[in-house]
Formats: C-alpha cells, structure tokens, sequence
C-alpha cells in the first residue's frame, strides 16, 4: 500500500508567536521563546507547528499587514532567529507551516507608498485604484462592502482615486491581474519555501480576485456574513469573494508549491463558503489547494446527531483524494471552551473526536490545557483594530455576537500561554504582557496539569500518541457505524486500514451508557480518561463525556 502524503497524517498546533512565550522580557512573544518551547510541543505529540505572521509590520494588526516579505519583525527577533527556529523544528522531527498573506500589503510597505505618488507611479496598478462616483471623492466607485460590513473603497485625496481593502483600510488589496504583482507574490512563497517551510497557511486566499468589471454586488437579506456564508451586511460578495479566477489561481499556485519535492510541501487556505464550493479550491482530483479550512465544525454542537452530520457531510464533499480538516478555534474565533461551558470533560471528548475522525486536525495553542475565552479584557481597553472599530456597540450585544462566531475584539482569545502559575503565567518574566494573562492562569497552565493523569493536557498527550502510532486513525478510510448504544447520546465511526481496524466510540452525554463489545472483536480498548489500556470484551459502561477506541491488532497492548 502507497502511504499518503505526511501532511494528511500531520497534527497541526497553531502558534501565535505574539502570545505563545517572551524570552527577552519585553512583555511580546518572539521566536526565540518559540525556540524555547519546542521540546514541550514535542512531548505534547504534535508533529506540525503553524505560526501566525512575524514578517516585518507595523503591527496595526499584529503581523497581518507586512511591510516586508523577507524580513523579520524585531519584536519578534532577526532572520537568524527565523532560520534556527526552522533548523530546531525540523532537528526534532517536525514540521513548520508559515503564515502567508498574499491578498494584501501594509499601507506602509514601499509598493504602496510608491503607488500612492501619482496615477503616473509604476507601481500604481500594483494595487486597485479607482475613480469615484463623483469628483471630488464624493462616493467610492461602487458599492463593495468590506469582510467587516463598511466600504472597502479608502479616498486618496491627492490623486483623487479610491483604493480597495477587503479587510482594514491599512491593508490594501494587491491586483493579481497585474502579471508582475503575481509573479512579484509567487516569488515570495518560493523564497520561503526554499528556506524550509513546509508548509503555507494563506490568509483570506478566497478574496485574492475581484471581478474585472467592479459592477455593484447584488443586494442579499443576510445582515451577517458566516463561516458557509460569505454574504452580509446586507449584500452578496458576488465580485468580491470566491471569483473563479481565485479558483483558477489556487492551481496554479499549486503547481509552484509542488516544484519542492525534498519533502513534499502543502498549502491550507483560509476560505469562507458552503461545502461544494470549498472542495472546488481543491479541484476534484486535488490538483488545487492541499486543503481548506472547513469552519463549519467551529459552530457544531458538541452532540452525536450534530457531530454524525458534520462528519457524512465532510466524507461527502472530500472524498479520497480530497481531505478534509477540522479545526475549533484559532486566532480570529471564539476559544472552543467558551461553547463547551469551560468543562474538562466536554473539552476531552471534543479533543478525542479530533483527533480520531479522518481529517487533519488544527490545534490553536490552549485549547490542549482546555484554556478558556478572556471574557474580562475591556472592549475599550483592546489593542485590536477591529475592536477599535466596533467600540460604539453596546456591551449587551458582545455576547451574542460570540456566540455567532463573530469576535469583535479578537485580544479575548490572544491573551498569553499560561506555562505556570508564577508572575505572568510563565509567559514573561517582564513587567507587563502585551496582553493580560487570563484570569484563570494559576489552575490552568501547563505545569499543573503535566502531571495530572486525569488533566485535559494528559488526556491530549494520549490521544495525539494514539493517532502518531496507529495507521488506522492517522492514515485510513472513515465508515459511520452502529454505536452498539442510544445513537442519540453516541457517536461511532470505524478507521479502515490494510494494517489494521479502529472503531471508536464516542459518549457525548452526562450519562453512563451501556457498550456492547460481543460483535465488536478487538483486543485492546483505549480511552481518553484511563490510561493504561483494557481488554476489549464483553460489556462494559461508557462513563459520561469518555471516547474508547479498539483496536484489532495487538500492536497498542502497552
């Protein structure tokens, strides 16, 4: 049998150098501190680390709007820092993903600033410029809404132009359908390659077109934009999102990630869309990008028939050789223990199903010591420029848009690692973080539960060891079947591989449940809250919130 490609086999834990670890006492995370925790992220069992951006940026939003491409920003640290965390991650077997951020530059970075000089400049067609409604700036060239519901049209009043951000007015769109903007980018993803990444995560990848002919979105009744959803804010994203030349462009990207064989590189795309229109960015046969992030199970509920669905509807639309992903929280979204009512049981289960069902599993850095949302940060108070923009709703309104998936002060869930219960949760030993730590912090860190048997980061520990060691759940076919229990209460499911068979069972109730295991042969039983194994025979009781998993070979005995 032809093993698949290391990264449908991969875990991936998401860094945010910012808030992850500060070795120089400034009160920012950097490279250096990364450095510094690889050996835990080792024995975590995670095998992938992805770092959010730490190119040179003035930081307006902290690394998303670079002003240079190949270099470093100095919070973060130097090229050299960069090139010895690359050399330190693949020393210790693992692989390194780089944040990429192709739709967009810094207001700040010398393409712009050149642009912005004249309608004469070379460089303006670099971006996209238009002429208003009206002289004089009066109105913007249409009626393009931004991913955040304003205009994305900004007025430059010395040309008399407007130019376009899908995102924050200081992070204007690049124009892909100038070739030197293209290649100028590709070159970029190249060079970054060639300096060892493994692996590319491409930030808003579905917004990289915009139609040719700037006609008006048409009018939708949707007020707010969703992960399956794009439209919002009262329009449909027609001319703005998911253009076919996006589509089209995510294979030709594809061709330049695969001229690096030694190893094989990948691509995951931020995109935003129903799940047929995701699978088209991977083209049928896989020939676009290696995946797409699948936001949809940010938003299920932690039940069996919710889970079942998600789970038919994702084996549906990424058939083999498509994967799929599965991902509960990141630097944008709510923390997952926020929708799990911050219970350890809840968050050990959901860790289970993510890391026994077929897809590649996306860890953001906490969720593993089951590190709750930051509900305390005042909105006033927030460093994020999208909370700066939203300062005028009332406060009543926060919660419900949270629970919506819809963070307007994205600092709740960037607050830093809690590594210990000392001064700054371990994160620093400066005098004030860049953000506060979590209040929680000194029950919730990694030293009090490294330990712990029983803690979620142990229960993480087993099943990221689990999935490393068995072909079956890192590397075969998935098939729903009969949970043996109330289905209701019960989700199970069955990896199929040439080695080797895994069922796993999944209680996702407050209840004890009865498990048939008579016509279930196996030989040995895991859980995600007894360690170590049992015989797989006969009956036995499911505890509430437990996952088993029986193997049929003998292999996971010890």
């Amino acid at each position: 049998m032809i093993e698949s490609p290391w990264w449908k086999r991969t875990t991936v834990y998401q860094v945010y150098p910012r808030s992850f670890s500060d070795s120089n006492a400034d009160g920012i995370g950097d490279l250096p501190g990364v450095i510094e925790r690889l050996d835990y992220l080792r024995w975590l069992g995670v095998e992938t680390i992805w770092l959010s951006p730490f190119y040179r940026s003035p930081q307006t939003d902290f690394g998303y709007d670079i002003s240079d491409h190949f270099d470093i920003a100095p919070e973060y640290g130097n090229l050299a820092d960069c090139r010895r965390l690359i050399d330190e991650v693949h020393a210790r077997g693992m692989k390194i993903v780089l944040d990429m951020v192709l739709n967009h530059t810094s207001i700040e970075h010398p393409w712009f600033q050149e642009s912005r000089t004249g309608r004469s400049s070379p460089r303006r067609d670099f971006y996209l410029w238009r002429d208003g409604r009206r002289p004089g700036g009066a109105a913007p060239p249409n009626n393009w809404r931004s991913m955040l519901g304003a205009s994305g049209w900004h007025y430059d009043p010395p040309s008399d132009q407007w130019y376009w951000a899908s995102f924050l007015p200081f992070q204007p769109d690049l124009n892909y359908r100038n070739p030197a903007v293209k290649q100028a980018m590709l070159d970029v993803v190249r060079h970054w390659l060639r300096e060892g990444a493994d692996g590319l995560r491409l930030d808003i990848f579905n917004a990289i077109y915009k139609d040719a002919s700037f006609a008006n979105n048409p009018f939708s009744l949707r007020p707010l934009p969703s992960e399956h959803n794009p439209d919002g804010f009262f329009q449909q994203a027609r001319y703005t999102q998911n253009h076919p030349d996006t589509i089209a462009f995510a294979r030709e990207l594809r061709t330049v990630v695969d001229e690096f064989t030694d190893p094989p590189r990948f691509v995951v795309g931020e995109v935003f869309g129903h799940s047929d229109l995701l699978r088209e960015y991977c083209g049928a046969e896989g020939q676009g990008l290696n995946l797409v992030f699948l936001f949809k199970s940010l938003r299920t509920p932690l039940t069996a028939p919710a889970l079942r669905e998600l789970v038919q509807e994702f084996e549906r639309t990424f058939p083999e050789p498509l994967f799929p992903t599965y991902v509960f929280g990141n630097h944008d979204r709510p923390r997952g223990m926020d929708r799990l009512g911050n219970d350890p049981a809840r968050a050990r289960i959901l860790a289970a199903f993510q890391l026994t069902v077929r897809g590649v599993p996306f860890l953001y850095y906490g969720e593993e010591i089951g590190l709750g949302h930051h509900h305390g940060m005042p909105h006033e108070l927030a460093r994020d420029p999208i909370a700066a923009r939203y300062r005028f709703l009332p406060r009543w309104l926060l919660p419900s848009l949270r629970r919506r998936g819809i963070l307007v002060n994205r600092d709740e869930c960037r607050s830093p690692m809690p590594w210990d219960s000392g001064t700054h949760a371990g994160f620093s030993t400066g005098e004030t973080p860049w953000l506060p730590v979590h209040p929680d912090s000194p029950l919730i860190n990694v030293a009090a539960q490294r330990e712990d048997p029983g803690s979620v980061l142990s229960s993480y520990r087993r099943m990221l060891a689990l999935r490393r060691h068995s072909p079956a759940l890192s590397d075969g076919a998935l098939a729903i079947i009969e949970p043996l229990a109330d289905p209701r209460r019960v989700l199970a499911f069955a990896r199929l591989h040439p080695r080797e068979t895994a069922r796993v069972y999944l209680n996702l109730s407050d209840r004890e449940l009865p498990l048939d295991l008579r016509d279930a042969p196996g030989i040995r039983l895991h859980s995600n809250l007894h360690d170590p194994p049992e015989p797989a025979t006969g009956r036995r009781l499911l505890a509430p919130w437990e996952a088993v998993v029986i193997f049929d070979t003998a292999e996971f005995a010890s």
